[in-house]
């Protein structure tokens, strides 16, 4: 092996660590770094297909920096459109309570916008144009949505060099549902502040609209437009004055919808400012693009045009086309309950996980029904007693004398059989002679039964030793009696023998065995009432069994 195959081998490992599923892509390089970790560029062995896989390193170190994962991978998943950035596929993490990094799969992309504008001073109005309209395009769906982006920046628009744009990174993103109140407490340190509305400039306690985003689009295409940031803003004061200083001090009315108090006083303070032409501020620029950038940065929210209505401007007759511009369904407000309680770290893990599965849906439908996943190490207690029983059905009544499945791992407890004799020197072949003639017999239960929850786990000691005689130390499974019709039977008083008979009655006739039951019948030709004795499983006590075994739940993920 070359030392660069080598090199690209270690990569490989180290960046998947345990994840299986890490075979299927090739790391080709990396293409960004920070605090959340990495993301590199891959090829995808299965589809044929290069992709951008980022590593989110110890998620759960922060509950709220889970949770921000929580809502972008479930955001991304709702929102599927071509100007949204799209999640190809998540890796499965090898252990569902203890995994800390997640790997994202997205589809590849050139660069970011804040590159394209950095590095390109030959953009054409016809860049602008497009640009713009695919943001807008985007911003629509996500609003019919009930979403607020609520962090638009060019860093989070992604870029291609055939000049497509896609938005990503919905961690600030929220939704607002039509029974919400009228006062919400959201954060007003949302966008990044240069691309800030002003009324997150220092309002703590408000209902946000849609307009937050169209304030940031407005920022961005004015960024397009002269190739760098129309507001930075050193902090919120500063980001104010350059606002006014451009936009004019706001009328006295629009002070007055101001909720934070701080707020409107060093605005009813500041001195009487005039607004700038936007034709003097951006010479050179169609007339209709400085039209509609006035309309989307303007003081009051209300009077900002939706994204819907921004795409019926004339600035795009030509290339707005209904057909392309879907709007979305609302997001149900059980996708986002979680954001209205406190979570732990294991309720964000478990969520998360869930979110994982969208992706691998087969195992989303056994994580649904319940069932054990396909890929499970050991086979549960439940499964192996369904499978000795049926071994037991098949076999026994063709005479069969082998013995039924053994557990053969040792990790679990391993089963054995009870044998409940009234003969205490019976061996081990009489009591499987006897088997065989026997079926599956329903016990009635007697009048003056005493009632039990279970059977006694002490094992009956033979005292004359023998084949028959139980190991203690052993885990009973399913309980076979061995006094069968037709075994020979040792002289027993008769008020022991009826006192265990009434017990053992009771406890099969109290618990409920999902398997079928044979004929009562028995083929020998004893007598109805010695077929008490027959052949019963004893469902209820693996059940809890199987609970002790994988820690009192029926679905664990390995």
């Amino acid at each position: 092996m070359q030392p660069d195959q080598r090199r690209k081998a270690s990569v490989d490992g180290d960046f998947f660590t345990e994840y299986g599923e890490g075979s299927r892509y090739r790391i080709e390089e990396v293409i960004g770094k920070g605090s959340y970790g990495v993301v590199c560029s891959a090829y995808d062995t299965h589809f044929g297909e290069k992709v951008a896989i980022k590593k989110i390193n110890d998620i759960f170190e922060h509950v709220s920096d889970a949770t921000r994962i929580l809502r972008e991978i479930k955001l991304l998943r709702l929102l599927r459109h071509p100007d949204i950035v799209e999640i190809k596929h998540i890796l499965l993490p090898p252990s569902r309570r203890e995994f800390k990094d997640i790997y994202v799969v997205f589809e590849l992309m050139e660069s970011d916008l804040h590159q394209v504008i950095k590095a390109n001073d030959d953009l054409t109005p016809q860049h602008y144009q497009f640009f713009l309209y695919q943001l807008l395009r985007g911003l629509k769906y996500i609003h019919t949505a009930n979403v607020f982006h609520r962090d638009l920046k060019p860093k989070n628009i992604l870029a291609n060099a055939d000049c497509k744009l896609k938005i990503c990174d919905f961690g600030l993103a929220r939704v607002a549902f039509d029974n919400s109140p009228t006062a919400i407490f959201w954060t007003d340190y949302v966008a990044t502040r240069w691309y800030r509305a002003p009324e997150l400039c220092g309002s703590f306690f408000s209902k946000y609209t849609p307009a937050i985003d169209i304030w940031s689009i407005g920022c961005i295409f004015a960024e397009l437009l002269t190739g760098k940031p129309l507001f930075p803003g050193k902090n919120v004061v500063h980001q104010l004055d350059l606002i006014t200083d451009l936009l004019g001090t706001p009328s006295p009315e629009a002070i007055a919808r101001i909720r934070n108090e701080k707020a409107q006083r060093y605005l009813s303070s500041m001195r009487k400012k005039k607004p700038i032409p936007f034709c003097q501020k951006f010479p050179n620029t169609d007339h209709l693009a400085l039209r509609l950038l006035e309309r989307m940065l303007v003081f009051e929210p209300k009077d900002r045009p939706t994204a819907e209505e921004a795409l019926a401007d004339p600035y795009f007759k030509g290339l707005a086309k209904v057909e392309r511009e879907p709007s979305a369904q609302p997001v149900k407000k059980m996708e986002f309950e979680f954001e209205r309680r406190r979570m732990t770290k294991e309720d964000v893990r478990e969520l998360i996980y869930r979110e994982i599965l969208e992706y691998h849906p087969k195992m989303l439908k056994e994580y649904l029904e319940g069932a054990e996943p396909t890929g499970f190490m050991y086979p549960s207690a439940v499964d192996h007693f369904k499978k000795q029983f049926a071994y037991l059905e098949e076999h026994y009544e063709n005479g069969s004398t082998g013995a039924p499945p053994e557990r053969q791992h040792a990790s679990l407890p391993r089963p054995c059989v009870l044998l409940y004799s009234d003969n205490p020197v019976q061996s081990s072949t009489e009591v499987i002679d006897d088997l065989s003639k026997c079926h599956i017999k329903d016990v009635e239960k007697p009048d003056n039964a005493i009632p039990m929850t279970r059977l006694p786990l002490q094992v009956p000691q033979n005292t004359q030793g023998g084949a028959s005689a139980a190991r203690p130390g052993k885990v009973a499974g399913s309980m076979l009696r061995s006094h069968c019709i037709g075994a020979a039977t040792a002289e027993v008083p008769e008020q022991q023998r009826m006192a265990r008979n009434a017990a053992i009655s009771t406890q099969f006739s109290a618990s409920s065995c999902s398997y079928p039951r044979r004929n009562p019948t028995c083929k020998s030709e004893r007598r109805e009432d010695e077929g008490s004795n027959g052949l019963q499983p004893r469902p209820q006590y693996v059940t809890s069994k199987v609970a002790a075994t994988q820690g009192g739940t029926g679905n664990h993920w390995y």
